[in-house]
Parts: C-alpha cells; sequence; structure tokens
C-alpha cells in the first residue's frame, strides 16, 4: 500500500512540474502526462508491471466523469449558443459520418473485419474535450467566426455520442440484435440521458439557489455528488450517463448561485488531477514493445480520420451551413483524439467477444500521433488560415474567465479630451482606498507616484479593495457578435428580459457608463451584476 501512494505521489509531482515545461517547448501538456506514464511502465525506466485493464477502465470512467462534468460547467452557452446548431451537428451526425467514413477505409485499406472497422471508427470518432481546452487555455488561441466556442461544444458533448455508438457495436459483436432492440438501446441512451441530467441539474441548481450550506468544502462535495448521481442513476436506467454529467454542468455553470466562484477553481483542479491521472494510467497500461506491430494500421487510420474521414463529415454538416473553408479548415485540424478514445478502446478489449486486432494500441499511436502532431501544429494552421482573432480573448469562451481576472482592477484609457488628461495622480478625484496601480504609457509599465502628470495615450490602472460579502455581486462579460438579436435595442429593453444590471460597456476600446437608452451596438462587450442583494442582519 505505502509504495502504490509513493508512486502515485511522484507520478502526480512529475506531472504537475513537466506541465510548465511542456508550455515552454510547445507540447501539449497531455501527451506529457502520456509519456510519463510509458516512462513509469513495464517497459519503461522504472519497470513497474501493469496490466489491470478493468482496474484502468473503472478509474478512466471515473475520472471522464468530472471532465465531462466540467467540460458543460466551463462552457459559456450565451457566447456557444450562436454555433450550438453547428457545433451539435458535428456531435452527432458528425461522429457518426465519422465512424462510417473510417469504417470504410479501414475495411477497403486494411481488410479489418465489417464490424471491427465499425468499432475502430466508433472508438475515434469523437474529440478530446481536455485536449481541446488545454490547447485553446494554453496557447491562448482565439479564433475567428466564434470557432473555439463551437469546439469547445463539440468536443465536450460528441463522447457521449461515440460512447453510445461503441456500445452498440459492442452489443452486435456480442451476438445477434435485430434492429429493433438497437432502436430500443439507443431510445434508452438519449431519453434517459437526457432527461436525467435535465431532471439534476435543475434540482441541484434549486438546492445551490436556496440552501445555505454551512461551509463552502460541505457545498464542492454536494457537487461532485451531483455529477457522480448524474451519471450513475442515468447508467443505472439505461442511459447514457455521460450526457446526462455534461448537461447537468451545462445547467449549473450557466447560472449564477452563492459561492460560485470558489467551485469553480475547485473543479477546475480536480479536472486537472482527472486529466493527469487517466493520460498517465494509460501510458502506463500501454506495452511499447507492442507498438511495432501495429505501427503501420494506426497510422493509416490517423491518416484516415485527419485527412478523409473527418474532412468530409465537417465538410458535408457545415457547408450547408455557410461555414467558411479557413474555418472549416481549422474545425478538420482541431479533431484530437484523447483519453475517451482509449478509454473505449479498453471497453472493447473486455468485451465478450476479442477483436482480432489489437484494438488498444492502434487507439493508443492514434492518440498519441494525434495530440503531438495536431495539438502542436495547431496554432500554426489557425496562423495560415488567417482565423486567429487577436482582438478577443479566448477565455471569455468558459465561464471561468471573469474569475480569472481580479475584477478590483480598474483600467481608465486617457484619450484627447478626458477629464484627467495633464493632471497629477495626487489630484484625481478618486473614491476612498483606490490607488492608483500603473501608468501604461508606450507599451512600459510606469510606477506611479502624486506628482506623476497623465498624457494622452495613457492608460491608468486602478485598483480598489473587494467587495463587502454581504453583496452577492456576480460580473459577467457578454459580447454582442454579429446578428444577436439585442443590436439596435436599448438596455432597457434588455432589462426588462434579462434580470442583469449592466455596469459598463466595453466599446472600440473604450469602457462607457450606459443608461437606459443607450444603444447596444455590434461587438459591444456587456459588463454586468447578474448577482442578488443579500440581506443585511440586524445589528443589535
Amino acid at each position: 500500500m505505502i509504495d502504490i501512494l509513493l508512486v502515485a505521489s511522484l507520478a502526480i509531482f512529475a506531472c504537475a512540474f513537466t506541465n510548465r515545461i511542456s508550455d515552454k517547448v510547445g507540447l501539449p501538456a497531455l501527451l506529457v502526462f502520456i509519456l510519463l506514464g510509458m516512462l513509469f511502465g513495464e517497459d519503461g525506466a522504472l519497470q513497474i508491471p501493469f496490466e489491470d485493464y478493468g482496474f484502468a477502465e473503472s478509474a478512466c470512467s471515473i475520472g471522464l466523469i468530472f471532465i465531462m462534468f466540467f467540460g458543460g460547467f466551463g462552457t459559456k452557452w450565451p457566447q456557444a449558443r450562436s454555433v450550438a446548431v453547428k457545433a451539435i451537428s458535428l456531435s452527432t451526425l458528425g461522429v457518426l459520418l465519422t465512424t462510417l467514413f473510417t469504417a470504410f477505409f479501414c475495411r477497403i485499406l486494411l481488410h479489418f473485419s465489417v464490424l471491427e472497422s465499425l468499432l475502430m471508427g466508433a472508438v475515434l470518432s469523437s474529440t478530446d474535450a481536455a485536449s481541446v481546452f488545454s490547447v485553446l487555455r494554453s496557447k491562448q488561441l482565439n479564433l475567428k467566426d466564434n470557432t473555439a466556442s463551437l469546439l469547445e461544444v463539440e468536443s465536450g458533448s460528441n463522447d457521449p455520442f461515440a460512447y453510445m455508438l461503441t456500445v452498440l457495436i459492442l452489443t452486435m459483436m456480442a451476438g445477434s440484435v435485430t434492429v429493433g432492440e438497437m432502436g430500443i438501446l439507443f431510445f434508452q441512451q438519449m431519453v434517459f440521458g437526457l432527461g436525467v441530467g435535465a431532471l439534476v441539474g435543475f434540482l441541484a441548481l434549486g438546492a445551490l439557489k436556496h440552501y445555505e450550506f454551512s461551509n463552502s468544502g460541505l457545498q464542492m462535495a454536494f457537487v461532485i455528488g451531483v455529477a457522480v448521481f448524474s451519471y450513475a442513476f442515468s447508467s443505472f436506467l439505461g442511459g447514457n450517463g455521460y450526457l446526462s454529467t455534461y448537461l447537468c454542468g451545462i445547467l449549473l455553470g450557466n447560472n449564477d448561485f452563492k459561492d460560485r466562484i470558489p467551485l469553480i477553481h475547485f473543479f477546475n483542479g480536480i479536472t486537472g488531477l482527472m486529466q493527469m491521472m487517466i493520460f498517465f494510467l494509460l501510458g502506463l497500461l500501454a506495452s511499447p514493445s507492442a507498438f511495432e506491430a501495429v505501427l503501420l494500421p494506426a497510422l493509416v487510420i490517423f491518416l484516415i480520420l485527419t485527412f478523409l474521414a473527418r474532412p468530409l463529415a465537417v465538410w458535408l454538416l457545415l457547408t450547408p451551413q455557410h461555414a467558411s473553408l479557413p474555418q472549416q479548415g481549422v474545425i478538420n485540424w482541431c479533431g484530437l483524439r484523447g483519453a475517451a478514445s482509449i478509454v473505449f478502446a479498453i471497453m472493447a478489449t473486455l468485451g465478450e467477444i476479442r477483436p482480432q486486432s489489437d484494438v488498444f494500441h492502434i487507439t493508443f499511436l492514434v492518440v498519441l500521433f494525434s495530440i503531438s502532431l495536431q495539438g502542436s501544429l495547431l496554432p500554426l494552421i489557425s496562423k495560415k488560415l488567417h482565423m486567429i482573432d487577436n482582438s478577443q480573448n479566448v477565455l471569455t469562451t468558459f465561464t471561468d474567465y471573469v474569475d480569472e481576472e481580479d475584477v478590483q482592477f480598474m483600467k481608465f484609457a486617457i484619450t484627447k479630451g478626458h477629464p484627467w488628461l495633464g493632471q497629477s495622480i495626487s489630484v484625481l478625484p478618486l473614491p476612498p482606498r483606490t490607488l492608483a496601480a500603473v501608468i501604461i504609457r508606450d507599451g512600459q509599465n510606469i510606477p506611479p507616484d502624486g506628482n506623476t502628470v497623465l498624457q494622452e495615450g495613457d492608460t491608468l490602472v486602478l485598483t480598489a479593495p473587494n467587495v463587502e460579502d454581504n453583496t452577492f455581486l456576480t460580473l459577467r462579460e457578454l459580447p454582442i457578435l454579429p446578428g444577436n438579436r439585442w443590436i439596435g435595442k436599448t438596455l432597457q429593453q434588455y432589462g426588462k428580459k434579462h434580470a442583469s444590471l449592466v455596469i459598463i460597456i466595453r466599446r472600440n476600446g473604450e469602457n462607457i457608463i450606459p443608461n437606459g437608452q443607450t444603444v447596444i451596438e455590434e461587438n459591444d462587450v456587456l459588463v454586468m451584476n447578474t448577482g442578488r442583494k443579500v440581506k443585511k442582519e440586524t445589528m443589535s
């Protein structure tokens, strides 16, 4: 027992410290976790024997519950709504088409049996949310046409459908199954998956809004229970547990409740730990000595997926929806495979009927190729296709964006005609306990003092203490993208529909203090307080 704990702690230390190194050398962190697992494994330097596929499948499935939940929790639905149809078509029909195209070429080029070809396609049909989120965040890669949000929703929601296809095909391989039975299984997976996710999400949201937990730790424990229960109860009823926990995460992540900020940071840490565990464990399970026998089919399948199956699926689904060719190119290249595919391959290995081919190691190598090549080259491909949008921050597509920036810092652009232009810091009419932190002038950071005079083009950064705890203040940013139905409407009209107070409008690099008659324009960013005022306790 002590040996296992010692090795586990050393593995966590190694993953945590190499994460920073991977960013510097340009390798996706998840690839480093896999390589560390292989280093610890039987064929690696430490030669730790590990061949328990059953334990690995159970442990990784638990990890995927939290990754799926936080994938939904972290997706900012208001920003993703405009690309939801494209994303969901890719995560449903796209998964099916990718499976069929991959199976067709595996049958033609590799001479796999029909069912094994379909199994290979289903196992590898989904893109990996952890890999996609990791690359977008670490590379600060924002993409034009709201493509980042599209990829986040697609990668977060397509694993449940790939899992469902894998289960259906394994059922077919295990024995005779009628079309009617397959239809019933599909119906159960979808209906119970969506129904349980929605029901548990709404009930949990009501509890978080109206029940006063004695401390934040109990609230965190409650939400952990919600994530696990949504998966377990759905699976117990024959539904798709991953779909349930993803939908539950969306419902909780896009609503406001007390102590939501520490909850986001907590689950961000838990998800990071789960990613480390899954990729390290899968690397530990793999046997590099088995790679030589499956290298050629794995490489062929990787090329099929990257240059044939996914591009065909994307083109067929997104061309009618008027997606540009550059956008389709980035979406094609961002079809990263990851942990879910390997977990599904383990399911196939543990099935009643074992495939003739080594599905696990083939899938493992395809994931290695995908993360290392596609993940590393994604920024370059995006740049070549002119799809990088430097005017926006990709973190705004996640619900934890505001929480990652310290809200007590305020920026003021000193433009021509600004009342503070030519004034020294000491005479500015600043509120009590508000300090001038820094002046940004010609790209340089200048520490100000009372005699520093503000010049045109300066950006003054002020800092003020946090608001008191008796006010439930939640700041959110809502980008007004092209086509938004509120363009041309006044804030008074917006306020009647949404119970939110717009505090500031960011427009063309300036902060505007609005009133009810202010008209919303395209590319505005509405900074809103979506919280509620909490009653003060009576002082005796």
